[in-house]
């Protein structure tokens, strides 16, 4: 299957449905199946003791499987997130957050993503591996391939 969506209009998608987010978060790599956004973490994603904070952590993971699932779909903005496990492996240093999220099945009425967070400081030890399941509308114009 081939991008139904460009980078320019994920970010595009992005910056008019998710205002509020948008300057947050940034697309670094979009491939079929697989794209990798990054979070530049300020103060206010920190908790105490200085490291990014989970609710920052999943933010990032949760867009990242958005737009993993807008890429192969298109702009269907009522697909939901259904179902996210997240396992914490390391504390990450305040800076940039990576994360690199799979596409590992695209059906009519699921979308199952997998993917790592890895702080840009320390690119060879994921902080976090999430897990992302997306409920997709009915109404959805998806052809599975």
């Amino acid at each position: 299957m081939e991008l139904k969506m460009t980078e320019a209009e994920l970010k595009a998608f992005l910056a008019r449905d998710f205002p509020q987010v948008a300057q947050d978060f940034e697309f670094v790599e979009l491939k079929p199946f697989d794209i990798t956004m990054a979070l530049s973490a300020a103060d206010k994603h920190l908790r105490p003791g200085g490291t990014v904070s989970g609710p920052s952590m999943f933010a990032l993971a949760d867009v990242c499987a958005y737009f993993a699932v807008l890429s192969m779909l298109g702009p269907v903005a009522l697909a939901v997130t259904t179902n996210i496990s997240m396992d914490f492996m390391r504390k990450p240093a305040p800076g940039r957050l990576l994360c690199r999220m799979e596409l590992l099945k695209l059906g009519r009425s699921l979308a199952v993503t997998e993917g790592r967070l890895f702080s840009e400081k320390v690119p060879d030890k994921p902080v976090a591996r999430a897990s992302l399941t997306y409920s997709i509308p009915p109404d959805a114009p998806i052809s599975v391939g």
